[in-house]
């Protein structure tokens, strides 16, 4: 089941945190941050503009675009191209849930009301285990480009936990003043668990943390190899040239958008690429093959593809990942 939405407050971003955040002791005393980051406080200023009293309104004309099954628009043609290149550095990390099985039934056994994969007469049955069930989702302040957050952003797939993103891109206003005040300086990955109050930078442990928690307390091997998995998380972004990384001024938005992705898929890659580039915030309902909220979708909207936006501040729902950013640029980009 997808998890309870957070409420947002946009005018409390900047303030101390309203309730405790129980971040132990090691944490606190680690000095340098993964990235090699300064830890100064942002000098780019707050957003001008109330997100209170903010309108989002969609482009003039427009209309969500049909859902089309393994289509790339030709301007997308290298993007998607690049950020493929991820896969085969990370074998596949993050494209499949925790205790993934799959059988191949007859399509006549699967009711026309279930999700799966249809092919020559037979349907993929997928399944899996997941541990326990977050009631509200993980906080996690990151952004794309950075090889620690990568890590955390495929074991949330692997886990198929639904995450109330924060982005932090570089010159951000908004959220990295926030991490420096709630943890006391700007290193990314920052997790907060509202389930437990339990807050916590370095990605190793966040990954550690999140295991025990909501799984099964076992960490991927691809998730385990020290400096490789650091290193291969660092290959695997070098065809994306560091996009998803550098703050575009836009709008801030009274309330997260909501995505439906997988971190593995390179057609989510270059949306969230976006999504970080204008900090928006936004609930991810990973949706890695063996999701139960596949079926969740399925059932929604009568067709599963990812990425699948909801934007609830301008009543949006769409497919497509080039219209997506098309949208998402249009419509809170600061001109």
């Amino acid at each position: 089941m997808a998890g309870t939405l957070v409420p947002f407050r946009p005018q409390l971003y900047l303030r101390p945190p309203l309730h405790s955040r129980r971040v132990p002791s090691n944490h606190r005393s680690r000095v340098s941050a993964e990235l090699g980051e300064s830890s100064s406080p942002s000098s780019s200023s707050s957003l001008s503009t109330s997100s209170e009293t903010l309108t989002i309104s969609p482009p003039p004309g427009f209309q969500p675009p049909r859902p089309k099954r393994f289509s790339v628009r030709p301007d997308k043609l290298l993007d998607i191209l690049a950020a493929s290149l991820a896969l085969p550095f990370r074998l596949g990390t993050g494209a499949f849930v925790l205790g993934y099985s799959v059988s191949f039934v007859s399509e006549d056994a699967i009711p026309s009301t279930e999700y799966a994969m249809r092919i020559g007469g037979l349907a993929l049955k997928e399944t899996s285990k997941l541990g326990p069930r977050p009631e509200k989702p993980i906080e996690i302040y990151e952004f794309e480009s950075c090889p620690f957050c990568r890590k955390v952003r495929e074991i949330v797939s692997i886990l198929d936990l639904d995450v109330l993103f924060y982005p932090c891109p570089r010159n951000g206003p908004n959220f990295r003043p926030k991490v420096l005040q709630m943890g006391g300086k700007q290193q990314f990955p920052y997790m907060v668990d509202p389930n437990t109050g339990v807050a916590m930078y370095e990605s190793d442990d966040i990954i550690k943390y999140l295991v025990n928690k909501y799984g099964d307390g076992t960490i991927p091997t691809m998730l385990s190899l020290g400096l490789l998995t650091t290193l291969t998380a660092g290959f695997a972004m070098i065809g994306r040239m560091g996009k998803g990384s550098s703050y575009t001024p836009s709008k801030l938005p009274p309330q997260p958008l909501e995505l439906w992705a997988y971190e593995a898929s390179p057609f989510c890659k270059i949306v969230r690429e976006v999504l970080v580039e204008l900090e928006l915030p936004h609930i991810l309902r990973s949706t890695a093959r063996g999701s139960p909220k596949r079926q969740t979708l399925y059932e929604k909207v009568g067709h599963f593809q990812v990425p699948y936006l909801e934007d609830v501040n301008a009543g949006v729902k769409m497919f497509e990942s080039a219209e997506i950013i098309d949208y998402l640029r249009a419509t809170y980009v600061l001109s």
